[in-house]
This record gives C-alpha cells, structure tokens and sequence, in this order.
C-alpha cells in the first residue's frame, strides 16, 4: 500500500520551487517525481477528485485552500475524465484515512497509481499570497523519498517551463474518435442512470469535456454525439445536429482558436442552430464573434464565486476554473455581455442578440459546486425546441 504523508519520515521528502526561487517543503505522497508546471490554487470545499481529474488543469499544479483535502477518499464513479489531468497538488494537512461510505481508495493510493504527485504540509496561505502577488508562478515540485534535492536544477526547471499562454492543450486531453453519450446525473438512490427515447440530437465539441457535463446535457433531454476538438464544420453537420455544444477545456483560447475559430465561424453561418459554450468553449465562442481573450493574473478557481446574471437580475454562486478571459470592452455588435463576475468585473457570459447563441465562463455543470447554474443546460433545450 502507498504511503500517506503521515507515514514519511522525520525530514522533508517533498519540494516546490517557484521560478522567484521562494521554496516550500513538505511530505510527499502518491507518486514520486518530479514535475514542472503553473502554480494556481482553488477555494472549493469538495469535489477535490472531479478537480484533479478536470482537463481544463492541464499543465497545472493545485494548492487547495482548503485544509482537509483527502478525508473522503475517492471513488470511481467521482472522475471527470479517466485519469487525473492536474500535474500536482498541494495541501496544508497530510491526508488521513477516508471516512466516508463511498470510498474506494486513499486519496495517496489514487494519485500513486495514476502517477501524480502529492505535498502535504504545506503553509498554503502563504503559498496562495504568492500566487495571487506573482499571478500564477511557474513551480517545479519534486517527491523524492530519500528527501535528497537538487536545489539548483529544480530552480532551473522552474524558470524553464515556457507557461500556458500561445499553448493549445486541447489536443492533449480531446477525445481520439467520436462517440455517443447517454449517462444522465447522479440521483439518489439510482446513481447514474441511461436516458432513453428520443432526444434533442447535440454535437458536444471536445475540448476536453467533462463527464458531469455530458450528463446534464443528457439529463435535460439532449441524444449527445462527442467529436473531436479538431472535427470540422462538415464533419459537424454531417449529424444534423439540433443543437451544437462547446465544451471546456485548458490552454490558451488563442491557440485552440487556430482551428476551432474557423469551424465555428461556419455553424455561426447557419442562422437558425442554437450553439451552447462552456469555459473554453465560451472564449472559442467569443473569438468566432470577433471578441478578444486575454490571460489573467492568477486566473478564477473555485466553488464559490459570485456571477451576476443580467439577463435574470439574480446572483449565483458558481463553479470556476479559467486562467484566461473574455475581455468584455471587446465584444462587437449584436453580442450582448450576459454574466460578470462580482469579484473582479470580468465577462462570465455572452450571448447574441437575435439567436440562441450564448455561453459562460463558469461550470453549471455543479461537479463539485453548487446547482445555481443548472439551468442553462434547459434554457439550451428549450432553445433547440423553439429553433
């Protein structure tokens, strides 16, 4: 069985090195390595599974602001994609044993055999004033039991990772073919179960898809076909699709856009078809509309963030995580700024003035997070019906 933090030795075994030369030791758990990656932190409560195994954190290490991270273990049924796309992650208290009826692992036992990279012990609010006064630091963080460090290649490792801006991590995490999806959300007692019957025919664009997004889709009456990142507009239309879905997915918008901005570009010419985005499938959205993206300093990640919906007059609580953003001075005519974030004042949503075309910057997919948000997923069905 791997080892917890708990059961290192006396002396360090694990090291983070930002590219400023600012050092952190801790104990390491999971798997032994060393990785070289951004620096973000994430203020959820729960869902540290679903975060971990989120695509749009490729290229990323995470400090959980939250002290009590690994206390309900994992499971199977709680990944997002099949194996976790976080680089690291780093935590204040070193994992305990799970209490809770679901678990099926340690949470060391998990990161060990997908080969992730675990720190515990960490001063993580020093570690979160850091990133939120150098905006998303580039870290090398190394696991090595024997404790033994070589302090002036792991700096250099650090200053060596180029960042994600000018990056399309898209084709990194995309799915290799399509495939169709019927798995609806989890409910009490059932679990997951199957939608059947006729639906709404969605094509979701794989930028690096969430399952629990895929769920809702299909939970709000959607028959979901999955293409590739890279699919084109032809290859699209050729399911006759009702509706078309953009998912999330990590990386520079910029980047991504090459190809899917282009494709876009040309499902925005059929008048009549409702488009639905998500993250980055907003920003690909919002460049296809001739709106700009920009990267933020230490970017949106969490549980907890407040959205203001214009279109409604109320606030959600909401699900986030994004490094870049749609820079709302630049939408053009006929785009409306639909959502803001009440923290910062930047664009969380957007939607043409005279189709059903719209997308956010948050996740109402609630996975973790609250269900605020859920409703889009309808107001997208219910657009495929009117269209």
């Amino acid at each position: 069985m791997p080892k917890t933090a708990s059961d290192q030795p006396d002396f360090p075994t694990a090291c983070i090195v930002l590219a400023d030369g600012t050092t952190f030791y801790g104990k390491g758990f999971g798997a032994p390595g060393r990785i070289q990656a951004e620096l973000c932190f994430n203020t959820a409560m729960t869902g540290y599974q679903e975060i971990m195994t989120d695509p749009s954190y490729a290229g990323q290490a995470i400090t959980f602001t939250f002290p009590h991270i690994g206390n309900t273990g994992v499971n199977l049924e709680d990944d997002e994609t099949a194996d976790p796309v976080a680089r690291a992650m780093i935590v204040k208290w070193d994992p305990t044993e799970p209490s809770n009826w679901r678990s099926e692992q340690t949470l060391s036992e998990w990161l060990s055999k997908r080969g992730r990279i675990g720190v515990g012990g960490i001063d993580t609010r020093r570690l979160t004033r850091a990133i939120r006064q150098q905006g998303a630091p580039h870290v090398a963080i190394e696991y090595r039991p024997d404790g033994q460090f070589d302090m002036p290649a792991l700096l250099e490792h650090a200053r060596a990772f180029e960042g994600l801006e000018g990056l399309d991590l898209a084709k990194d995490v995309t799915c290799g073919q399509s495939y169709k999806w019927d798995e609806q959300r989890w409910a009490w007692p059932e679990g997951f179960t199957r939608r059947t019957g006729p639906g709404k025919r969605v094509v979701a664009i794989d930028y690096g898809a969430k399952r629990n997004i895929l769920r809702c889709l299909a939970s709000a009456g959607c028959e979901v076909t999955v293409l590739p990142a890279t699919a084109t507009a032809q290859e699209v239309l050729a399911h006759d699709p009702q509706g078309v879905f953009l998912s999330n997915g990590p990386g520079d918008p910029a980047a991504t856009g090459a190809y899917a901005v282009p494709m876009i570009q040309t499902l925005l010419e059929k008048q009549d078809l409702p488009i639905f985005g998500i993250c980055l499938g907003h920003q690909m959205l919002a460049l296809a509309l001739g709106a700009k993206t920009m990267k933020m300093s230490h970017g949106h990640h969490g549980a907890n963030h407040p959205v203001k919906d214009y279109t409604t007059g109320k606030v959600e609580i909401t699900s986030m995580n994004h490094g870049f953003a749609v820079d709302g001075q630049s939408l053009p005519s006929g785009v409306e700024e639909t959502h803001v974030s009440l923290f910062d004042g930047s664009n969380c949503g957007i939607r043409m003035s005279d189709r059903p075309v719209f997308s956010v910057q948050h996740h109402p997919e609630a996975s973790p997070g609250p269900q605020d948000s859920y409703y889009l997923f309808e107001r997208f069905a219910e657009s495929m019906t009117a269209a």
